[in-house]
Parts: C-alpha cells; sequence; structure tokens
C-alpha cells in the first residue's frame, strides 16, 4: 500500500513531504502525489501548471545535482487559496535566471516555470550547501 496515493483515514492533511534520490522517472511519481493532493484540497484546476512546474524542478535535480538527492515539500498556503511546492537540493548552483536567450540549450524549464505559476524563486541554504527552488499557484476562492 502507498500512504502517499491511499490514506485511511479522512483527510490527507496540509503538506505532503518526503526526501529521497531522483531518477528520470521520479517526477511521474510525484506528480500523481500532487494529482491526489490538490484534488483532497479541492484545487484540481491547479493540477496542469503545477505539474508542470514540479516536473522541471524535478528534472534539474536529476540533471545538476550530482547525488541527486532532493526534499520534496508540497502544501496548502496558509495566507489564502493556492499551493507551495518546495525541492531542495544539495547544489550550490542557482537556477538560471529568466533572462536566458529562448533558444538556449538551459535555462527553458525556468521560463516554464515562471509561465505557468503566479510566483517562484530560490534561497540558499544558512547550514549546509545547496538551495531550496519554490514556486506557488494561486487557488481561485
Amino acid at each position: 500500500m502507498n500512504l502517499a496515493t491511499h490514506q485511511p483515514w479522512g483527510g490527507l492533511g496540509a503538506r505532503y513531504g518526503t526526501d529521497f534520490t531522483l531518477s528520470e522517472h521520479s517526477a511521474r511519481h510525484l506528480r500523481r502525489i500532487l494529482r491526489v493532493y490538490l484534488t483532497a484540497w479541492e484545487m484540481a484546476e491547479l493540477c496542469d501548471a503545477a505539474c508542470l512546474a514540479l516536473t522541471e524542478l524535478v528534472a534539474n535535480v536529476v540533471r545538476h545535482t550530482p547525488d541527486r538527492r532532493a526534499a520534496v515539500l508540497m502544501m496548502r498556503r496558509p495566507d489564502g487559496p493556492g499551493l507551495r511546492v518546495e525541492v531542495t537540493d544539495t547544489c550550490q548552483r542557482p537556477p538560471l535566471s529568466t533572462a536566458v536567450d529562448e533558444l538556449a540549450e538551459e535555462g527553458r524549464g525556468v521560463l516554464i516555470v515562471e509561465a505557468v505559476t503566479d510566483r517562484w524563486g530560490w534561497d540558499s541554504l544558512p547550514d549546509r550547501p545547496g538551495k531550496t527552488v519554490w514556486f506557488e499557484c494561486d487557488a481561485k476562492p
């Protein structure tokens, strides 16, 4: 039984988080978990945009983090209807700016995240090497 997608109790809670080593197939599983939570939180309209943004963040970990270790946190925003997703990895390299050339080989993922979310950003970790890249999607009240 997968505890992320099958909950025997009444609700899924306001957050889901886990840490693991990502692979090329991890995004598919994380999208499924995200869809389950968004549906339970009555924010299914955010599924397409949030799943696309999550896929880009996971792909960046797989591509740019040598050990592919990451923590993923999905949560309802406490300040209003919406979603916040955070992906924390061990790579100190910041995400590329959205000012990249649209024809460049790298940086298009950041353009996609910016296009489909309401806000995104990143923070370096204060106590160890790495960073957290996050995005937020607003739900209609």
